[in-house]
């Protein structure tokens, strides 16, 4: 894939947009792209800055209730990393030379970051909603919830515009780097985009994680609507509101995973443009892959006295399956893109 896009980006100008000339993107849609990857960037900025201020603030004062000290910082220092990484991939989104960087640590990076943040917009959506209405939700982040206004507001512009900088800078991006695979309808994509085609065992391997991306978001939506089957009736209250509406987002986002890579496998609903199931399938293996990524040692681990309503070997298992299905779910659509971006390659070459 990479040797693709620095094989068309090579016909432009030296040290231009790199892949500006793609077939149906406009000027447009690459300042869009722009725009949406420095609004990131700057957006995480404000959250960096609060996780500054509380790593300065633990080593002279007790850390919060629940934690030591390391543990406070190690904490803060990996989100910390992690914010420095969604800047810089913002800030690739922007900028000319994010297209020459190397294929795999852009999507696997952006996979994450898109992962943890994009399917968290309708959950932030209905939370401003409930609260304009004065229902509360019982939610807080990372002790968000304790902090100054100011904190709680930097917190939240950091999630929510890096989450609408991925969601937005990220399609165009991808359909600028390897155009032949976003081009037509899902019915019109060569035949060697199937995964069904390209082998038996990639095929067995898409549909069991799509069967279990259907039981794990049944099963969270079951959750988020009241159900208890599976729950310790001692944790039960560990889920508010707040986790309710957590567990339904994240049930409808697996849901639409596997309703994506269904529709990427056997090419239907034919008249649906191809680039719609692969964003969506995208993010919501990536939503998989990360979240439970992120729960998994939570669980086991419990810092700051973290504890979850589930059984905690349920939970495991739960986590587990889902890190296994974000997997396989992006490969399967890695696999598929692959041929049909080269594909796409070879009818421009012979135009």
């Amino acid at each position: 894939m990479d040797r693709i896009a620095r094989g068309t980006a090579g016909r432009g100008r030296r040290g231009s947009d790199a892949v500006a000339s793609a077939p149906g993107v406009g000027t447009g849609w690459r300042r869009l792209r722009r725009w949406a990857g420095y609004g990131a960037a700057l957006s995480m900025s404000c959250y960096v800055v609060v996780k500054l201020v509380w790593v300065i603030v633990a080593l002279f004062r007790p850390a919060p209730e629940g934690f030591g000290t390391t543990g406070w910082l190690l904490l803060n220092g990996v989100t910390l990393v992690m914010a420095g990484t969604g800047i810089a991939l913002g800030l690739a989104l922007a900028q000319p030379w994010g297209r020459r960087l190397p294929a795999v640590p852009v999507v696997l990076f952006s996979w994450v970051g898109a992962g943890f943040l994009v399917p968290m917009l309708p959950y932030l959506a209905l939370q401003t909603a409930l609260a304009a209405l004065g229902v509360g939700t019982g939610g807080g982040d990372d002790g968000a919830d304790a902090a100054p206004g100011w904190e709680s507001a930097l917190i939240s512009i950091g999630f929510a515009g890096m989450a609408l900088g991925l969601a937005v800078g990220l399609p165009v991006y991808f359909r600028e780097r390897w155009p032949g695979a976003f081009l037509g309808r899902l019915a019109e994509a060569p035949a060697a985009a199937s995964p069904l085609v390209t082998s038996p065992l990639v095929t067995a391997v898409a549909v069991v994680a799509v069967v279990g991306a259907v039981g794990l978001g049944a099963l969270w939506c079951y959750w988020g609507l009241g159900g208890t089957l599976g729950l310790d009736p001692a944790r039960r209250a560990a889920w508010d509101l707040n986790g309710r509406l957590l567990n339904t987002s994240a049930g409808l986002w697996a849901l639409l995973g596997a309703v994506s890579v269904a529709a990427l496998i056997r090419g239907r609903p034919a008249r649906i443009r191809r680039w719609v199931p692969l964003v969506l399938a995208f993010g919501a293996s990536g939503a998989l892959f990360a979240w439970s990524g992120w729960k998994l040692p939570m669980v086991i681990l419990g810092p700051g006295g973290f504890v979850t309503a589930e059984y905690p070997m349920l939970a495991v298992a739960e986590h587990s399956l889902a890190i296994g299905v974000g997997l396989a779910l992006l490969a399967a659509v890695v696999r598929g893109v692959r041929p049909a971006e080269a594909e796409g390659y070879r009818l421009r070459e012979s135009d």
